[in-house]
């Protein structure tokens, strides 16, 4: 089975949107932690625009499932993650300024700068995962990323959820998860799936061992309500069991 991560990224923005604390943003947590979500994922940045350093201390001490922080590995996001030692910590290359995650990391120029700051989280305990594109891959030698140290790859899945059924689009990213898993390398994946285009993402690469999704899933909330909308991703996460 698949796990679900819930990003509640958009949870905290709606509530800092009003300057209280309504939604409260742990109890939201908790709730989703309750209708059998695997994970929560935060993506705690510079600005605080969502979530905010305080609510990552909360998280971790109140959650019994998994606690997925993403960010951009600068000096002072290794340091809150030696601080807080949460179960995964998941790299992205984006800087504070830009709105949402929009790129893989290449490791064509930016290989020393990952493997670095891999080498600088050894001693916090979490499992690491790097964000990657899968079209920044072809026709290159894989091992490059097995260098890094990472323990897990999370594709970048913007541009297969924009073009659900290409089947192109999908036979690349399968190849490359294929690849990946061979060498040992776990996959996650993550960025605009949806219970639209989750299952087809599934279907062609059972092994995905985890799944974050946030945007579309609080959208679907506001229609379905968060107990249902749970139900139904979980359910598209263990179809493969099936």
């Amino acid at each position: 089975m698949t796990k679900l991560s819930v990003n509640i990224n958009k949870i905290a923005t709606l509530r800092n949107a009003r300057g209280e604390n309504n939604p409260d943003l742990l109890s939201m947590a908790l709730l989703i932690e309750s209708l059998g979500a695997h994970g929560i994922t935060v993506h705690p940045r510079p600005d605080q625009r969502h979530i905010r350093k305080a609510d990552v201390f909360e998280l971790k001490k109140n959650l019994h499932v998994e606690l997925n922080i993403e960010g951009y590995p600068s000096d002072d996001f290794i340091a809150l993650i030696h601080e807080i030692r949460p179960d995964q910590v998941t790299l992205v290359p984006d800087p504070p300024h830009v709105l949402t995650s929009n790129a893989g990391f290449n490791l064509r120029d930016d290989f020393l700068f990952v493997k670095q700051a891999i080498k600088n989280l050894e001693n916090s305990s979490a499992r690491i995962s790097i964000f990657i594109e899968p079209k920044d891959f072809i026709g290159r030698d894989l091992d490059i990323i097995k260098d890094t140290g990472t323990d897990r790859i999370e594709l970048y899945t913007q541009r297969f959820a924009a073009h659900k059924l290409d089947t192109h689009i999908l036979t690349e990213y399968k190849n490359f998860a294929l690849s990946a898993h061979r060498l040992n390398i776990g996959i996650n994946a993550g960025h605009d799936l949806s219970l639209d285009n989750l299952g087809i993402l599934l279907g062609a690469l059972p092994f995905i061992q985890e799944v974050s999704i946030g945007h579309a899933l609080v959208c679907d909330a506001l229609i379905l309500g968060m107990a249902e909308t749970i139900k139904r991703y979980l359910k598209l996460c263990s179809q493969q069991d099936n």
